[in-house]
């Protein structure tokens, strides 16, 4: 029951609003395990982070998709230009085919953006596997 008295000082959730700290650590797991399929990669196309969900969709560990580029896993033949028109329009959208570690092609829709942390730029892909399409 709130007594509607300002939450303690040592109330880490600030009476149910998180602290900065608290929301880094809720989102970066929720966004680990959610349902999204989540991609970050350098100006390469080299992964240099991705989430739990997406390494499980590809059935890759987490080490094996890092060792990884953009091209090894979006397969469609233009995926190179497709890259490098994302890199220059800074952001991109669409259904790309990706493959599974077991060769399995799956469709992703994805929504693609240039992000910038402790001041370098990577590019961030959100994407879910596009049931209704079928596979690629």
């Amino acid at each position: 029951m709130d007594s509607g008295a300002p939450p303690a000082p040592d109330d880490p959730t600030l009476g149910g609003r998180a602290t900065d700290q608290i929301q880094h650590v809720l989102l970066g797991e929720a966004v680990d395990v959610g349902p999204a399929l989540v991609f970050v990669a350098d100006d390469d196309g080299r992964y240099v982070a991705v989430n739990q969900r997406a390494c499980d969709a590809l059935g890759y560990t987490r080490v094996e998709m890092l060792a990884r580029r953009v091209t090894d896993v979006a397969v469609a033949p233009e995926a190179p230009e497709l890259y490098e028109a994302m890199l220059r329009d800074r952001t991109s959208s669409g259904v790309t085919p990706i493959r599974r570690k077991d060769g399995r092609l799956l469709r992703l829709r994805y929504n693609a953006s240039e992000v910038t942390v402790a001041k370098m730029t990577f590019w961030v892909s959100i994407g879910v596997i596009d049931d209704d399409a079928g596979s690629a």
